[in-house]
């Protein structure tokens, strides 16, 4: 008599086919949504607009004023600002910037006497950057230099529609850059005009 394991062994099914291989089981991945002709002919220009652009205006300004463009605009965004004064967390929106980045730039311009901190008047527990009387003096000499840049590498290049046009394509980008419309032009505060515009007279 043969062993009853080896007669269980030898009168059990197999599956005919054998197992499915496990490759039958993965769920394939998409394809991916390759740009078009046309998205590609819109997209790579754009790409090289993002790097030459900031680098040109850098140039500029460091030409010129001895200041980089991220600079200028934390010192034009407190000069547009009521008393010329905001809160670090308020000018780090309104300059595109990390608060992080932010305060080492703030200290380099305290080094220039360009601003200065000082506790928030009506909440101690935040720090205001405010713009000193040398650094409006800055902005005043800085600004024209600056605008002629824009004038001449972007505003100039377009017609008055494009340049509706190209506000609200940037607009409707950095929606989805920055979500929940924490970005530039949408800061609930008085502090909105555009960097390039003529600094208001000191009161």
């Amino acid at each position: 008599m043969e062993p009853a394991d080896r007669r269980d062994r030898d009168n059990a099914q197999v599956p005919a086919t054998g197992p499915e291989p496990e490759a039958q089981w993965l769920t394939p991945e998409p394809e991916p949504q390759w740009l078009t002709e046309a998205e590609r002919d819109a997209w790579i220009p754009l790409v090289g607009m993002l790097i030459k652009l900031p680098a040109a205006l850098d140039a500029q300004l460091q030409r010129d004023a001895d200041l980089s463009h991220f600079e200028y605009m934390v010192l034009s965004r407190l000069s547009e600002a009521p008393g010329h004064a905001l809160r670090m967390s308020d000018l780090a929106i309104l300059a595109n910037g990390s608060l992080s980045r932010l305060s080492h730039v703030v200290t380099r311009l305290e080094r220039r006497g360009w601003v200065r901190r000082e506790s928030c008047p009506g909440d101690g527990r935040y720090t205001n950057a405010v713009l000193t009387d040398d650094g409006w003096a800055k902005v005043v000499a800085t600004a024209p230099g600056h605008v002629a840049a824009v004038r001449q590498l972007v505003v100039d290049a377009l017609s008055p529609e494009q340049i509706g046009q190209l506000r609200d394509i940037a607009q409707q980008i950095m929606g989805r850059v920055v979500p929940g419309a924490d970005w530039l032009g949408q800061l609930p505060h008085p502090a909105r005009r555009l960097s390039v515009s003529r600094p208001p007279r000191s009161a």
